[in-house]
């Protein structure tokens, strides 16, 4: 069928949407792939709609290769079953959440491991059913505080997420590994350069996660690697290489001293260079230690300290999640006058001891290392604090910031950082969801089983704002064709009635070839559609115009920028199919 432009549903914009902030953001709008409707809410116009679902079905085509089997659950879940797993305490305010007129409660799905947790015990009882995985591609919802750069982060999103449920941990490591390679094919496909990295698994739980990473300037997510190994993760699941522990005999006793004001690092490294403790101090050999107040879900606020070099900031994705699921917040001035042996700039171990607050530090912080820190008193620092002799922690802690240059936690070389879109996540969930439903099936020998799961999302969505981050330029988008709305877009770039009748028969033949062709029949000039069929992206531009009267016709590669013309003949459009099909 072939679709004209007079007749497609479709508005171009020739400025920026006053709001975008990204390219695919602005591209999208300005080719009306989609509208917006309100804060993190889009309508996906028919362009962007088949683009979506030509992604879709890239997505159903490797799942279905890997054994998986397509269900829809309802977006509008039940209290009962996050009750049972915690999650609708966990969740906090980042998902919906209503009442029917009953005043009974629930929310809009953000995922449905629960749901497919009972769904699939109530179906089966068996170890003869198993290995199993299910999947479904459905709108997700998730309460953003800020929703930005379009439909990278929304509210209402297309999401596929399945679900492998084995006998034992053997069978979910190879669905694991099943569905790791078929993302791996799919992203391929869709041709999004992309890494994997180790990621942390947050409240969905399990022991083991890794996240896709699309590439992009424009990402939220800060990844790190190492160039000699190979080695890469979200820095949320950075773990610090740990110095040894260093000797101990022989360190001179602490000292404290009068450094009068200096309730920042910088000011205490400039008084430490201004007196003669025998060498240049840096911010590193200081120990600072950030005050906050977290509370486990359900529970009360408790003080926590977190001791870390001085040359360190806190990165707070971090700390959210070397927490999770407790929330916390950092203390404000109202909260060290409740607390007046908190004195803030000079807050030391010893005073944190003496008052019972967990105290917990950066891994750097080993047994042997002496530090310049806090005394407790206004004006006041000890010098040579000596850890494991002078003082102790309670534990350590993952909450300080990753930087370039920082060695690998596998010995091989420096990070470097990166920053990426979040495509798709994988999870080795193991038993959290079957334990908290008792999803048990009758084993081989009769005994009861209980089942291990896995649990694997993609962005369907998203990926529409990220391939068009990949893959546009300062014309437009460059859809690469496995996604692209259209395989053809052609262009009468000519008012002769000859030229016009050759190119709607043009269209007949390639419709006829299975080539998927836009006609811009229009009464529009050709500048007007030039500027469009740059900016709407379809990998084949063919351009009716004056070179018809000379018997050829015009090639645009907009994936490649090559043109070429082509002889008008009765080989033109197989060779126009042939150059589609690559």
């Amino acid at each position: 069928m072939i679709t004209r432009m007079s007749e497609l549903f479709v508005r171009t914009l020739r400025d920026d949407p006053a709001d975008a902030e990204v390219p695919s953001h602005k591209l999208l709008i300005r080719a009306g792939y989609v509208r917006p409707v309100a804060p993190g809410l889009y309508s996906w116009l028919p362009l962007g709609l088949r683009v979506l679902r030509k992604i879709e079905r890239i997505v159903r085509e490797e799942m279905n290769a890997i054994g998986g089997q397509e269900i829809l659950l309802p977006a509008l879940l039940p209290r009962a079953p996050f009750e049972a797993t915690n999650r609708w305490t966990e969740y906090g305010e980042s998902v919906f959440r209503l009442q029917d007129r009953r005043g009974n409660d629930y929310l809009l799905g953000p995922t449905h491991e629960e749901l497919f947790t009972l769904m699939v015990k109530g179906e089966y009882s068996s170890y003869k059913d198993f290995p199993l995985v299910l999947y479904q591609i459905q709108n997700k919802y998730r309460d953003e505080v800020r929703p930005r750069a379009g439909i990278l982060r929304v509210r209402e999103f297309l999401m596929k997420d399945s679900y492998s449920f084995d006998i034992d941990d053997a069978g979910l490591a190879a669905s694991y590994h099943a569905h790791r390679e078929a993302y791996q094919r799919i992203f391929d496909r869709l041709q999004v350069r992309y890494v994997i990295v180790s990621a942390v698994s947050g409240a969905m739980g399990g022991s083991a996660s890794e996240e896709f990473l699309a590439e992009s300037p424009v990402g939220e997510d800060t990844f790190v690697r190492c160039r000699e190994s190979g080695y890469a993760a979200n820095v949320e699941a950075v773990t610090t290489a740990r110095p040894a522990p260093l000797p101990i005999d022989g360190l001179p006793e602490p000292v404290v001293y009068d450094t009068g004001d200096t309730p920042t690092i910088a000011s205490l490294v400039e008084w430490a260079n201004s007196v003669d403790l025998g060498r240049t101090i840096t911010a590193a050999d200081t120990l600072k230690n950030v005050m906050l107040k977290i509370r486990e879900p359900g529970g009360d606020w408790e003080l926590l300290a977190i001791g870390l070099p001085g040359d360190r900031e806190i990165d707070e994705r971090r700390l959210a999640v070397a927490l999770a699921p407790a929330d916390y917040v950092l203390l404000g001035d109202d909260d060290f006058a409740k607390y007046p042996f908190l004195v803030k700039g000079y807050i030391g171990p010893k005073s944190l001891r003496e008052n019972n607050v967990r105290y917990l530090v950066d891994p750097r912080v080993v047994e042997g290392s002496s530090w310049i820190t806090g005394a407790d008193a206004p004006g006041q620092h000890v010098v040579g604090l000596v850890a494991g002799r002078d003082f102790s922690a309670d534990g350590t802690i993952e909450a300080a910031e990753v930087r370039d240059g920082d060695p690998s936690p596998d010995g091989a070389g420096p990070l470097i950082s990166a920053r990426g879109i979040e495509i798709g996540h994988i999870f080795q969930l193991g038993r959290k969801y079957t334990d908290a439903f008792a999803a048990d099936v009758l084993g081989e020998d009769g005994k009861p089983v209980r089942l291990t799961m896995g649990s694997y999302g993609i962005g369907v969505s998203r990926l529409v704002a990220v391939i068009a981050e990949q893959h546009h330029d300062e014309l437009g988008l460059r859809w690469p064709s496995s996604v692209a709305p259209f395989d053809v877009h052609l262009v009468i770039a000519n008012k002769d009635a000859e030229a016009r009748a050759g190119a709607a028969e043009l269209a007949g033949n390639l419709d006829r070839l299975s080539v998927d062709v836009l006609l811009d029949d229009r009464q529009a000039s050709p500048g007007v559609k030039f500027t469009d069929a740059e900016l709407l992206g379809v990998p084949w531009i063919v351009v009716v115009g004056r070179g018809w009267a000379d018997g050829v016709v015009e090639l645009r590669n907009r994936f490649s920028g090559q043109t070429r013309e082509v002889s008008v003949g009765g080989s033109l459009a197989p060779e126009i199919a042939a150059a589609v099909a690559g």
